[in-house]
């Protein structure tokens, strides 16, 4: 197996490539790739037209990401978790073509060392727990690398802020993988909501199926041996040591607080996201919460975070309540009875002064209530740009020197939002509606909570 060496199968690298990749790519769409019909015909793809990218985390999201940039040279692989790698190069999802280019890629356990040995490398999948987000990210943005994170995009606030400032100094493309972002259903809901399809909107409600997860729990006591293939100082990364336990790895870190960002960290980035864009959201101004029992390990199993933002242009200011864990908005009265509020795994419901429109989850489906109305709702014409896809349009991007649609400068306010209320969550007891100064990154009227805006690193670990 091949692991932590150089590559042997790179690219040669010139001067001229790397001015038509890279940081350098608005030039390179106008002077430098030629058109393909020049170079060989509609199926002939020119080298310089090719993205050699690096993929940290290959098991769950990590593979269908990894699949999603195929188009493109993968040329390293890098898990702390090697059954991870072996297994993503097992499955019968990957095409022969596919399987091919990645068998070439070099094979790392530290991200670190991979992006010292990989000179050749335009771009960067994070695909890892929400832990090692920032800290992946942020070396990847300091060589000039462009960068793809799976949401959340981080882990604290904090992060989120110094990842989209360092994003807009290097002038590099970034996406967040929230993939309903690039759906048809999020568009319509967008140009059906600026339609004025159901009047001013004063009250958004958002849930979800999640957690799908342990919560509510202590830490495990027990210290199992840690398996052979599993580097655990680098899973845990700037994170505190604790020893290693399957209730962390590989599936159920989402519910530590040393490691996710619970159920609204998880899909909120997808559910939320729908009225943040529709919306126009930015800051919001205060964030309250309540919640089943949690620990000092970890979220509890059910939740309601309540967030106020102000007026924004001729917008009106709008209350946006997130429920999980089994709880549910008051069902509407124009629903019809026997159907279902958004789909099994969760949606939302915008409130306006003309009507209601109900979205699934990923913004899905989105219907005007009762459905007498939607089919009476004459629509607008399209006016957002369709997507091919949040792993593609990323690419394209990088290629055109343009920005995505769900870059950092988007994806940092929206990751921000569900983070304060995880810190509204966890102070929770002192029965205040927190007051939020997104400008000052600070609670204003509890000092105590701000303390949970960020994290102490190990030593070794900085962004």
């Amino acid at each position: 197996m091949k692991k932590q060496v150089e590559s042997k199968n790179k690219p040669t690298k010139t001067i001229s490539r790397r001015q038509f990749i890279g940081h350098t790519a608005t030039a390179a769409a106008g002077m430098m790739i030629l058109p393909r019909h020049v170079l060989g015909g509609p199926g002939y793809k020119a080298p310089s037209d090719t993205l050699n990218i690096a993929c940290v985390g290959v098991g769950g999201k990590g593979s269908s990401d990894i699949r999603s940039i195929s188009t493109e040279n993968v040329v390293a692989l890098v898990d702390v978790d090697l059954t991870q790698i072996a297994r993503f190069l097992s499955s019968d999802r990957n095409t022969p073509e596919q399987l091919a280019m990645y068998k070439k890629a070099n094979q790392y356990q530290d991200f670190r060392k991979m992006l010292e040995m990989e000179k050749s490398i335009d771009a960067v999948t994070v695909s890892t727990p929400d832990h090692t987000h920032a800290v992946i990210a942020m070396m990847a943005m300091n060589l000039g690398k462009h960068v793809f994170v799976q949401k959340p995009l981080t882990h604290t606030v904090k992060e989120a802020r110094m990842l989209a400032k360092t994003a807009k100094e290097k002038n590099l493309v970034t996406q967040m993988g929230n993939q309903g972002h690039a759906g048809e259903g999020a568009r319509l809901l967008n140009e059906w909501i600026w339609d004025g399809a159901i009047g001013d909107i004063r009250e958004v409600h958002c849930w979800t199926n999640r957690p799908i997860w342990p919560q509510g729990i202590d830490a495990p006591k027990e210290i199992p041996s840690v398996p052979s293939t599993l580097d655990w100082n680098a899973w845990l990364g700037p994170v505190s040591f604790r020893p290693y336990h399957p209730a962390y790895h590989p599936f159920s870190w989402r519910g530590w607080w040393d490691f996710g960002t619970g159920a609204v960290g998880d899909m909120g980035a997808h559910i939320l996201d729908q009225p943040f864009w529709a919306l126009k959201l930015g800051h919001a101004k205060t964030v309250q919460a309540s919640s089943s029992t949690f620990t000092k390990d970890s979220y509890p199993e059910s939740e309601v975070i309540t967030y106020e933002f102000p007026k924004r242009g001729e917008m009106p200011p709008v209350t946006l309540t997130w429920h999980d864990g089994g709880i549910m908005p008051p069902r509407p009265d124009e629903l019809e009875a026997g159907r279902m509020m958004g789909d099994s795994g969760g949606g939302g419901l915008f409130v306006g002064t003309k009507g209601k429109l109900m979205f699934s989850t990923y913004g899905d489906n989105p219907r005007i209530l009762p459905e007498s109305y939607m089919k009476e709702y004459k629509r607008p014409e399209k006016s957002i740009p369709r997507s091919p896809g949040i792993q593609t349009e990323w690419i394209e991007a990088i290629k055109a020197g343009k920005k995505s649609t769900t870059d950092f400068s988007y994806s940092s306010m929206l990751t921000e939002t569900m983070l304060i209320g995880c810190v509204a969550v966890r102070v929770q007891e002192h029965k205040t509606k927190l007051e939020w100064d997104g400008e000052k990154m600070e609670f204003t009227n509890l000092p105590e909570a701000n303390e949970f805006l960020h994290f102490d690193y190990r030593p070794g670990w900085s962004l």
